[in-house]
């Protein structure tokens, strides 16, 4: 297997060693029946894995966000895919750093322990999409309880998930200053509303990633699951969006690596017209172009979760970051599948299953245009385009 750098060496090695106990065969089988890797993420539940950003003193080991990324690159390295799964790492920052001392006891420790899952974030909605700040799903503060209507859409795991992460409005839009204001952060215990006033639908996709639209109808939650002070929650998601980018992006790396192992391996080894297909400069460069480009992602993103470690803005870094792992594992994933031919297509080789996988960080946790918007406006001064 390609390197993929000299840190957390023996981290890389435990995780190699778990996932060859998930070969290909076991992600085809799970994607022909739209089923969740149940024994894949108890195994990374077991091995503490999920638990790597949760501090020591609530029972998980306190890594910097770095260690985290090699997780899940090494992952993503395999074969394997942690989208099932990857939210579990890094949706509890949201608690850990904005909620009250009380929510923290009760729900860090029992995540950490795998014993409760919070890997479900209800943001982006079916009309307004990242758009964010005119979302219309609405909570409305009623004596000791909120009442929360509205919908959400791409919400990932919810069905797989015992607490979710909710983004409404509290105040309405017209009544704000800032349009980010009004906005707060609910933690629902997905248990306790399904049926009563909370209904979740699967959405069938281009990938098995578990995706859901979510219904709130008259919900009523106790005001205690409000994270933070009301109407700051879109400040509160904005430390856990850069640190989701720079986790994903660290997958597409992973994507990025098993691809061009993948193409290494085959037009090595595949022999056409009495010459190897590799021997060929037209194979061999778009091969080799795509890892110049991740070598490159990789150095950002490192710089991201350095500075993210070091509490310093990261957003410039995330964004860049994720921007070039993206295009960079679209550009092998390309290269392997058309390297492969019609065996590319063969689904016992796994390339196009993971070619479709690795589509989605394009779109997904941020789309490359809403990326390039960000570097023209808040990086290089340009005029806002929307």
């Amino acid at each position: 297997m390609l390197d993929g750098g000299e840190d957390y060496p023996e981290i890389r090695e435990s995780v190699r060693r778990l996932c060859a106990d998930f070969p290909g065969s076991y992600w085809r089988e799970l994607e022909a029946k739209q089923a969740y890797p149940t024994e894949f993420v108890q195994t990374l539940t077991d091995a503490g894995y999920l638990a790597a950003l949760i501090p020591q003193e609530y029972g998980g080991s306190g890594m910097p966000l770095r260690a985290a990324m090699v997780i899940l690159e090494e992952i993503h390295a395999s074969g394997c895919n942690a989208g099932a799964c990857h939210a579990q790492m890094y949706t509890m920052g949201t608690v850990l750093r904005h909620g009250s001392a009380a929510q923290k006891e009760k729900y860090l420790p029992a995540i950490a322990r795998g014993e409760l899952r919070l890997q479900a974030f209800g943001v982006t909605e079916p009309t307004t999409g990242t758009d964010t700040t005119r979302l219309k799903t609405r909570a409305v503060r009623q004596g000791d309880h909120y009442v929360i209507n509205g919908q959400k859409v791409w919400t990932s795991r919810a069905l797989h998930s015992d607490l979710m992460l909710l983004l409404a409005r509290t105040t309405p839009l017209e009544q704000v200053t800032k349009k980010s204001d009004g906005l707060s952060v609910f933690l629902i215990d997905i248990r306790e509303a399904l049926g009563h006033g909370l209904e979740i639908r699967p959405i069938e996709a281009m990938v098995n990633h578990n995706a859901t639209e979510v219904f709130f109808e008259e919900l009523k939650i106790p005001a205690d699951s409000l994270i933070g002070e009301e109407g700051r929650g879109f400040r509160y998601i904005l430390d856990g969006m850069n640190a989701e980018r720079i986790l994903v992006s660290a997958e597409a790396l992973g994507d990025a690596r098993w691809f061009t192992q993948r193409s290494v391996d085959y037009v090595s080894s595949r022999v056409v017209f009495q010459r190897p297909i590799g021997q060929n400069q037209a194979v061999q460069f778009p091969v080799a172009r795509a890892w110049a480009h991740a070598q490159a992602a990789d150095l950002l993103l490192r710089r991201a979760a350095a500075r993210f470690d070091a509490g310093l803005p990261c957003g410039d870094d995330a964004n860049m970051g994720k921007l070039l792992a993206s295009e960079a594992t679209w550009m092998a994933a390309e290269a392997c599948l058309q390297n492969h031919g019609g065996f590319g297509y063969a689904r016992e080789y796994d390339v196009e299953r993971k070619w479709r996988e690795t589509r989605l960080f394009q779109i997904a946790p941020i789309s490359t245009n809403l990326v390039l918007s960000y570097i023209a406006e808040h990086i290089l001064g340009m005029p806002r385009s929307f």
